[in-house]
């Protein structure tokens, strides 16, 4: 098996957790939009409407998440006794438990493939229905005890214990040096993973107690990245600048904050001012004391604005573009005396690096596929050179891949060829075994190829993307030749 680096081992972790979340956004939102409208601080104060707050992040969310995560493991019988085991972290604790549900709901999932595998082919013939519900219905409660006794204390412990490392930075005023993590993993796609089961964790509980939660944000915001893109609008050099006022736009009304990715990649010193930036803006939310009602999930603008209680709107709008300014003014100087872009354009490279060389009997396309970034030839045979499902990946299937495959499709339908190819998005761990083909940025190829034995092409722009015009102009010439051959036939 190909060797699969630390990064990779470690993004494919926290994809599995934020794909346990990112099917429940809605539900997040949805307790989000209650707490902002109907608690005593919200808009509209309701006291029978805001009654459903406490049950719904206590008992609702929790479960929702240990559902998906026994589903995922273990089908819908895993879904089920996972449920039942996140019951008991959630009565066994005082707090909202979401890592109580991470862990619980797989467990569930993992145990109930462990009852199925260990039944199979020895319950008599009739009683199949019956033995499997008591096995699972018994494992169900030993779950819950075990969440009740000793899994939901444990994870308490945890949550405790980084809920005082955090508020203790809060307090002392040194929250901002979160930045130094925050802008790193969001560029290598562990920001959904650290966000979603730490940062949701101690937010909904700082929400429900003070009706908002700075820890929604720190995250989230969409000022770095606004910074940085600006900066390549006005300084930037040829496909780079060319590229980045649209970059801008996805990033801050959609909250796809991958489109500044390249950039980074690019010229990797935007780190500095990315996190310079992201550490002002937190500086300037904590002073002010800004917050959000739910975590904004994708971190658009939009979603900041929807999302931000009575009285607070000066407060989120002051953190995003003072971190915007920041980073606009120190990417602006790396842009400006920093000639070795003139000389290199590195953008333009980073969308040309592979030229693909024809292989005997395989197509340009097919070769790429067939290639790590170092050039050498990975055990992956190709479908007869058929393609007929594309699926387009990332993170959490919600934000740069579904982007990538509404795009590529709409090229496809201009092309004349979209009703003969199926093109859909979905999280990494998520892609289903049918697809012929896998179209995911460079950085998360190596966990695709952990668990999927697809053919992958490695990109580097989810739009603009050199390897994706190969693709469409090899597909187009493929259907066009076939439909000479079907003409030819008759």
């Amino acid at each position: 098996m190909k060797n699969i680096s630390i990064r990779a081992r470690m993004q494919s972790f926290g994809g599995f957790l934020t794909a346990m979340v990112i099917p429940n956004i809605g539900a997040f939102m949805a307790w989000g939009f209650i707490t902002a409208l109907f608690i005593p601080a919200g808009w509209f104060p309701n006291k029978e409407f805001g009654s459903l707050v406490e049950p719904m992040i206590r008992y609702m969310l929790p479960m929702l998440v240990g559902y998906t995560g026994g589903n995922m493991v273990g089908g819908k019988r895993g879904a089920v006794i996972g449920t039942v085991g996140t019951m008991g972290v959630i009565v066994g604790t005082n707090v909202p438990m979401l890592l109580g549900a991470m862990a619980m709901g797989p467990l569930g999932g993992l145990v109930s493939k462990q009852i199925d595998r260990l039944l199979e082919d020895r319950i008599p013939a009739g009683l199949e229905n019956v033995v499997q519900n008591f096995a699972l219905g018994i494992a169900g409660m030993v779950l819950a005890l075990l969440g009740y006794e000793f899994i939901g204390p444990f994870m308490l412990t945890i949550t405790n214990g980084i809920a005082f490392a955090i508020d203790g930075l809060l307090k002392t005023g040194y929250l901002p040096t979160l930045a130094l993590l925050i802008e790193p993993t969001r560029v290598l796609f562990l920001n959904n993973a650290i966000d979603q089961a730490i940062f949701y964790q101690l937010g909904m509980k700082d929400a429900a107690i003070n009706g908002s939660s700075i820890f929604f944000m720190v995250f989230a915001s969409p000022g770095p990245g606004l910074g940085l893109l600006l900066a390549f609008c006005l300084f930037g050099k040829g496909m780079a600048k060319k590229s980045a006022p649209a970059a801008t736009i996805i990033h801050i009304f959609g909250g796809i904050h991958e489109m500044y990715f390249p950039y980074v990649y690019m010229k990797p010193l935007m780190i500095l001012p990315l996190m310079v930036g992201s550490a002002v803006g937190i500086e300037v939310f904590s002073l002010m004391h800004a917050g959000l009602v739910a975590g904004a999930t994708p971190g658009s603008i939009f979603a900041f604005m929807a999302l931000t209680p009575p009285g607070k709107f000066m407060a989120t709008l002051s953190g995003i573009g003072a971190a915007a300014v920041v980073t606009f003014v120190g990417a602006s100087i790396i842009l400006k005396f920093d000639r070795s872009i003139e000389k290199d354009e590195s953008f333009i490279a980073s969308q040309n690096t592979m030229k693909i060389t024809k292989e005997a009997g395989m197509s340009e396309v097919y070769a790429a596929a067939k290639r790590d970034s170092q050039g050498k030839a990975i055990a992956q045979n190709y479908k007869n050179g058929e393609i007929k499902f594309i699926a387009f990946a990332c993170d959490a299937g919600a934000g740069s891949s579904a982007m990538g495959a509404s795009t590529f499709r709409k090229k496809l339908q201009k092309a004349g060829i979209g009703h003969a190819i199926t093109v859909k998005h979905f999280a990494i761990e998520s892609i289903p075994a049918e697809a012929d083909l896998v179209v995911v940025h460079q950085n998360l190829a190596d966990r695709v190829r952990m668990s999927k034995n697809i053919p992958v092409i490695e990109i580097k722009n989810y739009l603009g993307d050199s390897k994706l015009e190969d693709l469409l102009h090899e597909l187009s010439e493929r259907e066009a030749a076939k439909s000479s051959t079907q003409l030819s036939d008759v």
